[in-house]
């Protein structure tokens, strides 16, 4: 059982919390330098996550009114055969190496335990930690757990101040942006698209509306791909961008969060032209950078489609997991 280091508060997080919680994660990136920067707004949005249990799922370490350590863990909405819990979280740069990170990823192994026998207790648990491969420390830290590397990510950049190629869209296909009117198709084709992807699970409603049509949803550059002869929906591309980021490093991300195709419409070119309409209209609009992460082991050629598209790895990402 782990012991809390007795100089600090400890108690879950709660929705009041978002301005130290950005404080924290803010003062993480001047050392881990991943590239994400926070807003109060930002940090609220994760603080009110439909499948984040606040009360059972979280764990802050506080050194006076300072949060200096969490923890957080998110359930999965639905499961197959494997229920993959994710537990995040981090410890100030002037607190690590005093037992909080060990305290904090016990407690969440602990909570997603908890979480797993509420919502899928007949399936089995996996609980899953996603860092900057980079990171100093984390390695020792969840390997001296009993987590194993399962996966690499890879972020991958693309600069928008020159050529960027041929954005024609395949002929029997046409292109519109997000709507109000066509948000659903974008989630329906993103549910459909991503039933092969590793460690994917349909998002419902209400996940969809927190993680993706939130503050850093942007419409202007997400765009949807139809089949002319019959309308239907066969592909999408969705950006976000974080304004802290970039107010802290003067680029404007549009960081392509999700891009799917259905089965049918693969090796068609259908992916490659919507990537390269969506490098235009953010060109056109004024950001400076395109980013987008690809699982290293994306048995679809991904990692091929984007490269052929401009975009070069920048950084590397490790999925850590624990059969618990």
């Amino acid at each position: 059982m782990y012991e809390e280091p007795t100089s600090l508060t400890w108690r879950p997080l709660t929705r009041g919390d978002a301005k130290v919680s950005a404080d924290l994660l803010n003062a993480i990136e001047t050392v881990d330098e991943i590239g994400e920067n926070y807003t109060e707004e930002d940090t609220l949005q994760e603080l009110i996550d439909p499948y984040a249990d606040l009360e059972r799922g979280s764990l802050a370490a506080f050194d006076g009114d300072v949060m200096v350590g969490y923890m957080k863990v998110r359930y999965k909405p639905s499961a197959e055969e494997v229920h993959r819990v994710f537990l995040d979280g981090g410890v100030h740069p002037d607190h690590r190496r005093r037992g909080v990170g060990t305290v904090l990823v016990e407690a969440g192994v602990a909570a997603a335990k908890v979480l797993h026998a509420l919502h899928h207790p007949t399936r089995k648990l996996v609980v899953d930690v996603h860092k900057g491969e980079h990171i100093a420390g984390v390695a020792d830290l969840v390997g001296s757990r009993g987590f194993t590397p399962v996966r690499y990510y890879q972020r991958m950049e693309h600069p928008l101040d020159g050529a960027l190629g041929d954005a024609a869209i395949p002929d029997g296909l046409r292109v519109e942006p997000w709507s109000e009117q066509n948000d659903e198709d974008f989630r329906l084709i993103r549910n459909e698209s991503y039933e092969d992807h590793w460690g994917a699970v349909p998002m419902p409603v209400d996940l969809w509306q927190n993680k993706i049509t939130n503050q850093t949803f942007q419409p202007s550059v997400s765009f949807l791909l139809r089949d002319v002869a019959n309308g239907a929906p066969v592909g999408m591309l969705v950006t976000m961008c974080w304004e802290a980021d970039t107010v802290a490093t003067g680029v404007r991300d549009a960081h392509f969060m999700l891009i799917g195709t259905l089965r049918g419409y693969r090796n068609r070119g259908a992916a490659g032209a919507l990537i390269g309409h969506a490098l235009r209209a953010a060109a056109d609009q004024g950001y400076h950078r395109a980013s987008l992460s690809v699982d290293s082991a994306n048995p679809f050629g991904a990692f091929g489609i984007f490269e052929k598209a401009g975009f070069t790895p920048k950084m590397r990402y490790v999925r850590w997991a624990l059969e618990a």
